[in-house]
């Protein structure tokens, strides 16, 4: 049997979301992996469009501190 998988639809298509908010950490995080990376669109399915309003959305995001640029690590 051959895999065929689904196509992915964009998040913020589906819900009509015009928008990315800077302030809306939770969504923002959603999109970040555990290192501080931003989840690119092949993985995460989100359109071109709404893939550039997130990278615009978390920088900012990053600059005024509301989320971390990495994770914290404590060190014993």
């Amino acid at each position: 049997m051959a895999f065929i998988s689904r196509r992915k639809v964009c998040k913020f298509c589906e819900n009509q979301i015009l928008r990315i908010d800077y302030k809306d950490v939770r969504t923002l995080r959603r999109f970040v992996t555990d290192q501080g990376k931003i989840i690119p669109r092949r993985i995460t399915g989100v359109c071109a469009r709404h893939q550039r309003q997130l990278t615009r959305s978390i920088k900012r995001a990053r600059n005024i501190a509301l989320i971390h640029y990495t994770l914290d690590v404590t060190q014993s």
